[in-house]
């Protein structure tokens, strides 16, 4: 048994699981008393760790434990504050620029409607997801989706989730597609073309939810007026800005895949570039646009509730909570233990939940670590903070994506979910 785990029913473990729940209540029930959900999860994080250090002062415990954990956490949370922080940036500098409004014009005087909308915005998501990963793919067609139609809760819900799950079952195949899969990856579990092999289970399972989701789209086409919504011209430097935005995921993929860099420093090398290319071109044609004034627009709180969750999560994981979820498999088997994974990563969230797998490293065959890297990743689409990119997506459409709206069609999410594992099963089981 771990000190870690030693502290899991100690006044301090009770006391901190208590002010998880309670958090996690006032976060679910955001719409209920209008609470942003950033606000019980900063509380719950920076409360609990609060709780352990008083915890180790008044029984003059050794705080070293306690501080690398801390510093450990600081870094996962860096990571993806910064990672975040710059996605948002683009995805504003790419508004002003008028990118999608001028995608909106192109797409709509088409003459989609509101169901083919969701059908090529889903399979957007499901094909960039694996390249650009799962967060950045659903903040961008978010946008789209809110740029097109920015009252049609009708619409812009079951969209969202359809990006939300594309996203998420989209980067479950791909090693750069999610940070979970990514971990599996980079922890020598599986190699590239193992990875590749989950796209029957993860394209399956993410059509039978587009599909049961489609019927409650609405018939008809998004509004349009011809003399008010034309906008076929972007502003100087968009193409470059395009350019320069997918360059910067590549450079943050490929620079933590050669030189084991955080994924976020690729990403402040491409804030960087973003930076002096606005200086060049206001020297070039004497207009540009402001990086820091665009980053005024960014969800500052979906940048905290990342924080607040992942410090919460983080002390859960100190106290020794989860590693009860590695001692499923010892009861229940690999693969029973790998599905409720997927549970348990919607809730928790899956990063934390896959390290604390990776750590126990139980005795498991490629294909038990491909279940995990599936469960984990689509698994998390259960519940819409289960996944970064949910989080993204909520902090994106405030007020119309939301924890309430989300669960209503969780049914949906739940039977793509099962399909997923069931293809998994016939692969790897029947037909190997």
């Amino acid at each position: 048994m771990t000190e870690a785990l030693q502290l899991t029913w100690t006044w301090a473990g009770i006391l901190s699981l208590l002010i998880f729940l309670v958090g996690y209540y006032f976060i679910a029930t955001e719409e209920k008393y209008h609470i942003n959900k950033a606000i019980p999860a900063l509380s719950a994080g920076t409360t609990m760790f609060m709780v352990i250090g008083i915890y180790f002062a008044i029984n003059g415990l050794e705080v070293e434990p306690l501080h690398h954990e801390m510093k450990v956490l600081i870094l996962e949370i860096a990571e993806i504050f910064f990672f975040l922080l710059v996605a948002m940036t683009f995805i504003e500098t790419m508004i002003e620029r008028n990118i999608f409004d001028v995608l909106k014009y192109k797409l709509i005087s088409k003459g989609y409607t509101y169901k083919q909308l969701f059908w090529i915005t889903g399979f957007l998501a499901f094909f960039i997801s694996p390249v650009a990963d799962n967060l950045t793919t659903a903040l961008i067609l978010s946008t789209v989706i809110f740029t097109i139609d920015k009252t049609n809760k009708e619409f812009l819900v079951p969209a969202a989730i359809g990006i939300v799950v594309a996203a998420n079952a989209g980067g479950a195949w791909s090693p750069f597609g999610d940070i979970t899969t990514l971990m599996a990856w980079t922890a020598g579990k599986g190699t590239f073309m193992d990875f590749l092999l989950l796209f029957p289970a993860s394209i399956i399972g993410y059509l039978v939810t587009a599909w049961l989701l489609s019927k409650v789209v609405p018939n008809g086409k998004p509004p349009f007026s011809e003399q008010t919504d034309k906008i076929e011209i972007m502003k100087s430097g968009s193409k470059f800005i395009i350019f320069l935005g997918i360059a910067t995921i590549v450079i943050a993929v490929l620079g933590h895949q050669f030189f084991h860099f955080p994924a976020m420093w690729g990403m402040m090398f491409g804030l960087a570039m973003l930076k002096l290319y606005s200086y060049r071109l206001k020297k070039k044609v004497g207009e540009t646009f402001d990086v820091f004034v665009n980053m005024k627009h960014i969800e500052n709180d979906t940048l905290l509730f990342f924080f607040g969750i992942l410090a919460a999560v983080g002390a859960l994981h100190f106290l020794g909570f989860l590693h009860y979820i590695t001692k499923m498999y010892d009861v229940i088997g690999p693969t029973a233990g790998n599905i409720g994974v997927g549970f348990i990563s919607a809730i928790v969230d899956n990063v934390p939940v896959m390290s604390a797998i990776l750590k126990a490293n139980p005795t498991m065959d490629v294909s038990q670590w491909l279940l995990v890297t599936l469960a984990a990743g689509i698994g998390g689409s259960l519940i819409s903070f289960g996944s970064a990119a949910g989080v993204g997506v909520m902090g994106r459409l405030k007020g119309i994506y939301t924890f309430a709206s989300h669960m209503k069609y969780s049914w949906m999410i739940l039977v793509g979910y099962i399909v997923s594992i069931a293809i998994w099963y016939i692969q790897f089981k029947v037909l190997l």
